[in-house]
């Protein structure tokens, strides 16, 4: 993205960046989270150099939603205190004490987003082999118990959820416990293909675009996200996000095709869609 030409040359550090990211959009999605932890000093330089209303979305880091994480992304002085000879660990391979304390330092360092008001949710984006089940609705209402009063997104990449059969059982336990459901458009066709159903089960609606790229198994994450959407998909999306807006107090909509100034161009191109439909709900677009 930054040798996009997005950015004016001018803009040419990180704080910079930000500062005139936040002034095209209202929201941004931090996916850095998900790979590791932040420390609580960069959380607070977010906080600092953004306007206020301005609202930062956070993925969950990966060993806390089922992932597999790489033992150098935690805490330094909790290295040792999980097997040496794993390249990746999961949360079954790691002690219990140890992953209470990887919460609440990953929820601490957030302090200072939740103290400026500038936090809008967790998003906890689950892997393709976590199916619907009792145990992983029980996992689901952990992580929302553990991030109290802090807000949780809930997304799925195992069709099991939203298949016809369980659908309504799904949206239905998401709405029990005011749990919003992220809303996904992707590939289908594929293990970890959800359908992109919309539906609001909480106040906060979400909703992400990954795209339609044909290498969508790829490890690359520039060909897996690189797509560009066109100007009639995001004509014939606005309405239907309108609708949706209807049915919550705030609905959120992200652009996850980042590849180049894909994202930053479609939410552009799609906020102004939406500006142009009549609505009393707000409909925030943004682009990663």
């Amino acid at each position: 993205m930054l040798r996009s030409g997005w950015y004016p040359p001018e803009v040419t550090t990180a704080e910079q960046r930000l500062r005139y990211y936040a002034r095209q959009f209202p929201l941004v999605e931090v996916d850095a989270t998900y790979y590791a932890p932040p420390a609580e000093q960069t959380v607070r330089m977010w906080a600092a150099r953004t306007p206020p209303g301005f609202t930062f979305n956070i993925k969950a880091f990966s060993l806390l939603t089922g992932h597999p994480t790489r033992p150098g992304a935690l805490y330094s002085d909790l290295r040792g205190l999980v097997p040496a000879d794993r390249k990746n660990l999961y949360l079954k391979d790691v002690d219990t004490g140890v992953v209470d304390q990887v919460w609440e330092r990953f929820l601490a360092a957030l302090d200072p987003l939740a103290e400026a008001g500038k936090l809008g949710a967790v998003l906890f984006q689950f892997p393709q082999w976590f199916p619907i089940s009792a145990a992983n609705k029980r996992y689901i209402l952990e992580c929302q118990q553990r991030c109290r009063p802090l807000r949780i997104c809930v997304e799925f990449r195992n069709h099991t959820w939203m298949d016809g059969r369980n659908r309504d059982e799904t949206l239905d336990f998401l709405t029990s416990y005011a749990l919003p459901y992220v809303c996904v458009d992707m590939p289908q066709g594929h293990p970890s293909s959800v359908p992109p159903v919309l539906a609001a089960t909480a106040d906060l609606a979400v909703v992400r675009f990954h795209g339609h790229s044909e290498k969508w198994t790829s490890r690359d994450i520039h060909e897996r996200f690189g797509y560009r959407y066109s100007e009639e998909e995001l004509q014939d999306w606005a309405p239907k996000l309108r609708r949706l807006a209807d049915a919550a107090a705030r609905t959120q909509v992200l652009m996850n095709n980042c590849c180049a100034d894909y994202a930053q161009r479609n939410a552009r191109q799609l906020a102004d869609l939406l500006a142009a439909l009549d609505g009393a709900n707000p409909v925030v677009a943004e682009g990663r």
